[in-house]
């Protein structure tokens, strides 16, 4: 037998409230719209660290052709970028600090790679990360 409503000052009022039906399918709703949505906003971020890590070495290549024209040449491999940061010990003319503070690392939390002379032909330097996976394939200067 149904329970009477109970009144109000304004009249019958009603149970207030969801059901347990209504509850799932609202939770069953959310979840796929995130099982569809989370994927692709991962492969945002992935695209994201790599636009990322690119433009630092852009910058970081700038850098370098800095060094360059108060010393003549770029850093050797052993001096590495840190030579941006800190005056060499055969440094003659360096006007640095070329980088303020600590050598940045790379989106995914890795120093960057440093190679004089470069590995490639029509390179001087390769400066390059080591992406998402360190051995995985290199995100290099243009």
């Amino acid at each position: 037998m149904p329970r009477p409503l109970a009144t109000g000052q304004n009249g019958p009022r009603a149970r207030a409230g969801f059901t347990l039906l209504e509850m799932l399918v609202v939770i069953a709703i959310m979840g796929l719209l995130i099982g569809l949505v989370a994927p692709a906003a991962m492969g945002q971020l992935g695209s994201a660290r790599r636009t990322i890590a690119r433009q630092s070495i852009a910058r970081l290549a700038t850098v370098l052709d800095l060094y360059r024209l108060g010393e003549g040449t770029y850093t050797t491999e052993s001096q590495g970028l840190a030579a941006l940061a800190a005056r060499p010990a055969d440094a003659t003319d360096w006007n640095g600090p070329y980088l303020a503070g600590a050598l940045p690392l790379d989106p995914w939390h890795h120093p960057y790679i440093y190679r004089a002379p470069s590995h490639r032909p029509g390179h001087a330097y390769d400066l390059c990360s080591s992406g998402p996976e360190e051995a995985g394939p290199e995100i290099c200067d243009p």
